[in-house]
């Protein structure tokens, strides 16, 4: 790893704290739309074998994923040379989202402050899959806080340990597989067999990445190595599990428990350990992953010195 590494994974995390997301037109928002033309083109069906879609689901991930990135080649290939690491700057701002993270969470936060649990429900909405409409409180803190650990890991984590080890590729890769199993990683009738490999895929990317973010929140508390051993395999996700245990046992508080997805409540672990989160608690998880994030440019620098 070079000095110009490590400057840049610390350039494109400050460049997201003053500027956030793009504002007029995101280039994942511009994948989402071509994975989902994609999806519609390719799947053949929720009747057809299964064999049939997991390998059309195969063909899918494999044409979003190629196109974008050989358009970057390209791009790359045709600019000049002293412009390359300007570029490369350019493409992990647009991987990373810690601010954005930040201000969705801060939103429910606000509004549970002032018991508008209306527009609690609205703002956690649109920061998770489940079902929002019927949430109290304590519902509304633990799906943020879920929501918080587990993206610090996918939206920004991920993305800047990727670009340390593998380059723009890498952050590309990553996000844009990551993208594909949000879309398509589901485990119900139409992803159920299409879907698979983007939710394999992601596993495979995530699961180096996702026991280093363990490590970080383990700063805070030691307890979190110890969850996310014990805990984080009786998660669905193989990443997800470990993370959002860790975090919970960071924080001292218990996350997981039964939620509604799509009109259906599902069963799932308790993760963590102490009391249900307070709207309190949805602060302290955001300086959890800021002080994660933080100590991961720290170590990235520290690499890039002494080699």
């Amino acid at each position: 790893m070079t000095m110009v590494v490590a400057l840049t994974c610390l350039t494109a995390y400050l460049m997201d704290a003053v500027l956030g997301e793009p504002k007029r037109f995101h280039p994942l928002v511009g994948f989402g739309q071509w994975a989902s033309e994609l999806e519609q083109r390719l799947h053949p069906g929720e009747g057809a074998g299964s064999v049939l879609q997991f390998a059309l689901g195969c063909l899918a991930w494999c044409l979003a994923l190629a196109i974008p990135l050989m358009l970057l080649v390209m791009v790359f290939a045709i600019m000049p040379a002293w412009l390359d690491i300007a570029l490369a700057l350019v493409v992990l701002y647009v991987c990373i989202a810690p601010r954005s993270l930040v201000e969705h969470a801060e939103l429910v936060a606000e509004a549970l402050a002032r018991n508008d649990l209306d527009a609690a429900r609205q703002a956690c909405g649109m920061m998770v899959s489940r079902d929002t409409q019927s949430m109290n409180e304590t519902e509304l803190c633990k799906a943020t806080i879920e929501s918080v650990l587990e993206n610090a890991h996918d939206a920004v984590l991920a993305p800047l340990c990727w670009f340390a080890i593998a380059g723009w590729g890498g952050a590309v890769m990553f996000r844009l597989s990551n993208t594909l199993d949000a879309m398509w990683g589901y485990r119900n009738t139409r992803f159920n067999y299409f879907g698979r490999c983007a939710a394999r895929c992601d596993d495979v990317l995530g699961f180096i990445t996702a026991r280093v973010t363990v490590l970080l929140y383990s700063l805070r508390n030691g307890a979190a190595i110890k969850a996310a051993l014990e805990q984080g395999g009786h998660w669905e996700s193989p990443n997800a599990g470990p993370v959002m245990a860790a975090g919970a046992a960071a924080l001292n508080i218990s996350l997981g428990g039964n939620a509604r997805y799509h009109g259906k409540m599902k069963q799932r672990p308790v993760l963590g350990q102490g009391p249900e989160p307070t709207a309190a608690d949805i602060g302290r998880a955001l300086k959890l992953v800021r002080d994660a994030y933080r100590a991961l440019l720290l170590l990235v620098l520290i690499v890039a010195v002494v080699l």
